[in-house]
């Protein structure tokens, strides 16, 4: 890895690695439209109760997808009411129901369980969520497209009158008696979330996420990094749990909670620190790959509680951890975001671009922040084998690591095939389930499955 990468890259650099990330982004969407797009299925409660969206959350179950369901509560529905006049309302949620499905059907696409309207305020979206995909901030941002996109086609119909959205999601536990009971629970939780309404189980969230965050009650997994061309362990990635048998030691259900209570950034550094304290209980000295949100490293407090936090764990370099950005939320407006990036990369960090190929908004990212490494998202990698516009753009990938003087580590191998391509590339590094799974670090540098 180049230590000696220069914090400023040149701009030919700069230029060549857009212009490679275009021919990338046409790749990508030609990849994009020829998967098929499921048929938008809607609800309406009179006529079909749960017994399908059941049915559809049992069954991403069984695949091994998580749930989510995310509400869409019309704020001033009442008031809407009373101007409209019978006629104008009826037409204002039709309007609504069929403006949401388009949108939706454009933007969640195969991972649509069902579009529902439980009460007469406003829609619930039920979805799957593959957790080696997608992050927390992929449901927040998605839900908060659906509401722009819908917004913006409707409003102009609307004249001077329009609603307002409130929106909120929670993920459907799977450890419960009743599935039934479970999607309640969580389409109230949601509700709890948008509404943000006091002694509600919103109250009973923020205590939670509050407690972990005093407490410091959450445990850290890690999964290994291998260089290809030797199957040796190059580095660790950590990631977090909640407290173990509750609802929130799924990180998903962890990270959305303190998302949505405004805790995210305490829970970020407490991860941080957590995460230091394992390197120095098990003596590890391999490189440390810790996620971060953009939300977190835009922050304009980072630079300064990163300092403190090491000072505490002086024996520790900045040198041995890379801070992994997701890429599910913009860089965008973030004033204090690429100035950090700079500071730390003085301080001895290096920075990784996380999720690349899942989306756009990483291949943005790239020219701007000139990332150390790239990891190449398991969206392109699964049965990469089997599927030769996969291939081509990880071949665009490749290219735009190149120009950039990026490591490349691919993520999510489950399979000797998916393997062989990528060596077959000179893929530098690969992390997946054909390695380990994450599990419990031990002074031994191995881990046992927690």
């Amino acid at each position: 890895m180049n230590q000696n990468k220069s914090m400023f890259a040149s701009e030919r650099n700069g230029t060549m690695a857009g212009q490679i990330i275009k021919k990338v982004k046409a790749l990508f969407q030609w990849g994009k439209i020829l998967l098929p797009l499921n048929q938008l299925r809607y609800f309406p409660p009179r006529f079909v109760i749960r017994d399908p969206i059941a049915e559809g959350v049992k069954k991403a179950f069984k695949m091994d997808f998580e749930t989510a369901v995310i509400v869409y509560n019309i704020k001033n529905l009442q008031e809407l009411s009373d101007q409209l006049g019978e006629t104008e309302y009826v037409r204002f949620i039709s309007l609504m129901k069929k403006t949401f499905q388009k949108v939706i059907a454009q933007e969640v696409n195969d991972d649509l369980i069902a579009l529902h309207d439980y009460y007469s305020d406003g829609l619930a979206l039920f979805i799957r969520v593959n957790h080696n995909i997608h992050s927390v901030s992929d449901i927040d941002s998605t839900m908060k497209k659906i509401l722009r996109e819908s917004e913006k086609m409707m409003f102009p119909e609307l004249g001077q009158i329009k609603p307002k959205f409130e929106t909120g999601y929670m993920f459907i536990q799977r450890k419960h008696y009743s599935i039934q009971e479970s999607i309640y629970k969580a389409h109230q939780q949601a509700v709890a979330m948008a509404e943000k309404r006091v002694k509600t189980e919103f109250n009973e969230m923020v205590y939670s996420i509050s407690k972990i965050i005093s407490q410091k009650d959450i445990h850290i997994l890690a999964q290994p990094i291998i260089t290809l061309a030797t199957g040796e362990v190059r580095a660790w990635e950590m990631l977090t749990r909640g407290p173990k048998g509750t609802t929130l030691e799924n990180p998903l259900q962890l990270f959305s909670v303190a998302r949505q209570t405004g805790m995210l950034y305490n829970l970020e550094m407490i991860v941080f620190e957590k995460i230091l304290q394992q390197i120095i209980s098990t003596g590890c000295t391999q490189e440390i790959f810790i996620n971060f949100t953009p939300i977190t490293l835009g922050n304009q407090r980072f630079v300064r509680d990163i300092k403190e936090t090491l000072q505490r764990y002086s024996e520790i370099s900045p040198k041995q951890m890379i801070f992994e950005i997701t890429e599910r939320d913009s860089i965008e407006g973030m004033d204090h975001f690429i100035y950090n990036i700079k500071v730390l990369r003085t301080l001895g960090f290096r920075i990784a671009i996380d999720d690349t190929g899942a989306g756009y908004a990483s291949l943005n990212s790239i020219s701007e922040i000139l990332p150390d490494i790239i990891k190449i998202d398991r969206a392109v990698i699964q049965d990469i084998d089997k599927n030769t516009v996969k291939e081509s753009l990880l071949k665009g990938l490749l290219l735009v690591a190149k120009e950039t003087g990026s490591i490349v580590v691919a993520e999510g191998i489950e399979s000797k095939e998916e393997e062989s391509v990528l060596a077959r590339n000179k893929v530098d590094l690969a992390q997946g389930y054909l390695y380990a799974r994450p599990g419990v670090l031990n002074r031994s540098l191995e881990i046992a499955m927690d």
